[in-house]
């Protein structure tokens, strides 16, 4: 898969919450690095993507991917996706959107290394876990 490829997988895996399926799209090794999230510690490894993405399951929530540009980079593994999540909060009705950049290099058809510039903060108060991520001392 070429990297715009990949990329459209991964919005289309979490869109249509195939959570399960997603770690696939990344290497054994793979970094991922959300640099707006107040924890700030990479995702290294498939295994720490899996539990990610499981989390991401339990969240409660449907959205669609809105607004999708994908620009094509001099370098021929890196491409990079703007976008904005719309969404709902299954359970209270809540609509949001957060909107996104990803920054993906992408290595024989699977992600090696990705920045998800994402407003972690807009999400969490969406979910109902803002209280979490000010309770977090690693924020302050």
């Amino acid at each position: 898969m070429t990297p715009r490829e990949v990329f459209e997988r991964v919005i289309d895996g979490v869109t249509h919450g195939r959570w399960d399926e997603l770690p696939a799209l990344y290497a054994e090794d793979a970094v991922v690095i959300h640099p707006f999230a107040p924890a700030g510690e990479p995702l290294t490894g498939r295994e720490a993507l899996r539990r990610h993405f499981a989390a991401g399951a339990g969240l409660g929530v449907t959205m669609t991917a809105r607004d999708v540009v994908v620009h094509e980079t001099s370098d021929p593994e890196v491409v990079i996706g703007e976008f904005a999540y719309e969404g709902t909060v299954t359970a209270t009705g809540r609509r949001f959107t957060v909107p996104n950049v990803f920054v993906l290099r992408v290595r024989d058809g699977l992600i090696i290394e990705s920045r998800d510039y994402a407003d972690h903060v807009a999400f969490a108060a969406a979910t109902g876990r803002l209280g979490s991520l000010v309770a977090d001392d690693r924020w302050l």
